[in-house]
């Protein structure tokens, strides 16, 4: 009987084989990558998952150099934050170009940052001083861009809530608030100038939280329903988002602009919450996402801008167990900390597990082979951002997991 001796290395290997080179079509949607808990995996991790799962476009709530740093040299689209405390400083010239210096420009040749969004839902709260300054900011940001040879390449913006609506029905009526109508006409010249979008977070959820008896569920979560007819433009609905994203277009309008884009910074949907969070359930949940992902992927648009395909940020990556609130502000994730997906969206994606103490090394090791070869079969796009791409922070897990195995089987 010939002998055989078995090689980890050579078989990981031919696993791989010739579908590493298999080309991998993005899905178009953003993700909120939250960082508001103390059970998150490392961002190297993270950046495998959102490799396997096909997700480019990412948006951070903060310019968190690790992160930046853990994405270098792929192609993930970054979208960065500046919070609102620091808004007043922004407003100097030079404390924005310093800012800009220290988040951006160490890190913009390897890792594409295209956008830093100027405070977060500003104009729907209640600090008097941030709301003067956020269009102050937001310009004198955008020169510092200029300044430093940037503003082709990353765009000034800020994100609302849709609390600043007066009104959103029907979508041909939808009108900003009177008192707000000093903050956004300057803003809206400021999108319409430097050709940025105008960014709202919307939420149907909560809508039907507060009227569960009035607004139909299927109409909030994208399934089958009768919808409405907008009167003014006979136009129909049959979701709420769209109707929605039509209304702030119709309150654009309204401030004497066509020229400005809307675009989605954030929707979702939350799996638990309190007992009187109606309709907050892992089923509405997976409904919900798993059908926006859809109209996505379909480059579907509303009725009232049937040119523009709808452009999402869904929130959120994964549930953040610190942030303040109700139960539901901690269960929007698509995934558990630990890589588990709450629910089922049609999404495949895969975390690598972190490397483990030595006294454990035989297990990790089967672990994270196992793990290779999942990925190896039905996620090459992973093993291609692992060994091609060359990111230096997860390549150590597939080093580290074959020479485990050679010494093992040697």
């Amino acid at each position: 009987m010939t002998s055989f001796n078995f090689s980890p290395l050579l078989f990981l290997l031919s696993l791989l084989g010739s579908s590493l080179l298999i080309p991998i079509r993005s899905i178009g949607v953003g993700i909120n990558y939250g960082q508001i808990a103390d059970n998150l995996p490392s961002h190297d991790r993270v950046a495998v998952l959102l490799k396997s799962l096909n997700i480019t476009r990412v948006k951070l709530y903060d310019a968190d150099p690790n992160v930046l740093r853990a994405f270098a040299n792929s192609d993930v689209e970054f979208v960065l934050g500046l919070g609102g405390e620091q808004l007043q400083n922004m407003a100097d010239l030079g404390k924005a170009q310093d800012w800009i210096q220290q988040n951006v420009v160490p890190f913009i040749s390897q890792t594409k940052i295209t956008s830093i969004i100027v405070g977060n839902e500003v104009l729907a709260g209640n600090d008097e001083q941030a709301i003067t300054y956020l269009y102050p900011a937001m310009q004198t940001v955008y020169n510092a861009l200029v300044n430093l040879g940037l503003s082709k390449q990353v765009y000034v913006t800020t994100a609302h809530s849709l609390a600043i609506l007066a009104n959103s029905f029907p979508p041909s009526s939808g009108s900003f608030k009177p008192d707000l109508a000093q903050y956004l006409q300057p803003i809206l010249n400021f999108h319409a100038q430097v050709k940025s979008p105008f960014l709202i977070n919307v939420y149907p959820y909560f809508a039907y939280k507060d009227s569960p008896s009035q607004i139909p569920l299927n109409y909030v979560l994208f399934e089958p329903n009768s919808g409405f007819v907008d009167p003014v433009t006979n136009l129909h609905y049959d979701n709420m988002l769209f109707a929605q994203i039509d209304a702030v277009y119709s309150a654009i309008r309204a401030m004497g602009h066509t020229d400005v884009q809307v675009k989605i910074s954030e929707t979702g949907w939350p799996s638990k919450g309190d007992q009187n969070e109606v309709g907050a359930s892992v089923e509405n949940a997976g409904i919900y996402n798993a059908n926006l992902l859809k109209r996505i992927q379909e480059n579907q648009a509303t009725p009232a801008n049937p040119s523009i395909p709808i452009d999402v940020y869904v929130f959120a990556l994964f549930n953040e167990n610190l942030k303040p609130g109700p139960t539901s502000e901690r269960n929007y994730g698509l995934y558990y900390p630990d890589g588990r997906p709450v629910y089922d969206v049609g999404l495949q994606g895969i975390l690598p597990p972190s490397i483990s103490s030595s006294s454990g090394i035989y297990v990790s090791s089967i672990i994270n082979f196992i793990t290779l070869i999942f990925i190896a079969h039905n996620f090459t796009n992973s093993v291609y951002f692992y060994c091609l791409k060359l990111n230096l922070q997860a390549l150590p897990i597939l080093i580290v997991s074959m020479v485990q195995w050679i010494i093992m089987f040697a």
